[in-house]
């Protein structure tokens, strides 16, 4: 069996991206790992040089930023990694550059692509998330975060990234039918520096909006409020051994009233039946659980 691994990234120095700890989280189960690099305006070609593994394989890309709908801008700059692969690996792992596996996943992860490998309408296996917000500490856990999303594909021409490339999808526009397996993803994009989250916001909403919305939408606060959030709850585990130094380097602090929700009515009830029954109604799923 042989796996890729694949991302892209733009000025990851710039708006702290843990680029170098997402891709080296998934290295040692990957046979190469392909890096998409956008014209940057840092030093992100040169920090993932740092990494000095020979697994990895940099292109590098000039990004087309009038494809601001729906984010299509990044789903095109995954298709450009997914289509340097090699021809000859069965599977394809998807890591962005917020997004890191913990190391105790990973054999689950290979042994789930050994038991599929030769299962043809298996296009795809299937990850739960954990979403980190405003510190390593809290877990975001309301209704609007993804629970789940694909993370590993077929290595095959009628795969492609779906939208803002969250996820996948296969020629003419069809669902992924995948297995979900027991492994986290966890998705540390929303724990930055106050300031740098807030530039990040201004450069992620510029691939939806135009240049007016996204000055109204972000605002001109030099800061981050991370203190505008519906519900989160105390993270309980350990994190992954390659995000330890970068969560030593954390300076700034907060705290967080998990006792305190702010829900509408609607969500409300809905967040309770979640609760009783595990049923997430009216669930957005990008995918074919089979």
């Amino acid at each position: 069996m042989k796996v890729s691994g694949f991302s892209f990234v733009r000025n990851a120095v710039k708006l702290d991206y843990p680029i170098v700890e997402a891709i080296t989280s998934v290295l040692p189960i990957c046979d190469e790992f392909v890096i998409a690099i956008g014209d940057s305006e840092d030093e992100t070609l040169e920090l993932i040089r740092s990494i000095d593994s020979p697994k990895i394989k940099i292109i590098e890309t000039v990004w087309d930023d009038r494809l601001r709908e729906g984010g299509r801008v990044l789903a095109v700059e995954t298709d450009k990694a997914f289509a340097a692969l090699a021809e000859d690996s069965d599977w394809a792992f998807y890591i962005q550059g917020d997004e890191v596996i913990h190391e105790q996943y990973l054999d689950n992860v290979k042994q789930a692509m050994l038991k599929y490998k030769d299962h043809p309408k298996i296009d795809g296996l299937l990850f739960k998330y954990a979403h980190f917000y405003g510190s390593y500490d809290y877990v975001a856990d309301s209704r609007k975060w993804y629970r789940r999303e694909i993370r590993v594909v077929r290595n095959r021409k009628d795969i492609f990234a779906y939208r803002d490339a969250q996820g996948f999808r296969k020629q003419p526009n069809d669902k992924l039918c995948v297995k979900l397996i027991d492994a986290y993803i966890y998705h540390y994009g929303w724990v930055r520096e106050p300031d740098k989250q807030q530039d990040k916001q201004r450069a992620f909403h510029s691939l939806w909006k135009n240049d007016d919305e996204v000055a109204q939408f972000v605002g001109q606060a030099s800061e981050f409020d991370y203190s505008n959030i519906d519900s989160l709850s105390v993270f309980k585990g350990t994190h992954p051994k390659v995000m330890q130094a970068r969560i030593d380097r954390m300076n700034w602090k907060f705290d967080h009233d998990i006792a305190k929700k702010n829900y509408s009515a609607r969500v409300a009830f809905l967040t309770m039946v979640e609760k009783l029954t595990g049923w997430r109604i009216g669930e957005y799923k990008n995918y074919k659980i089979v």
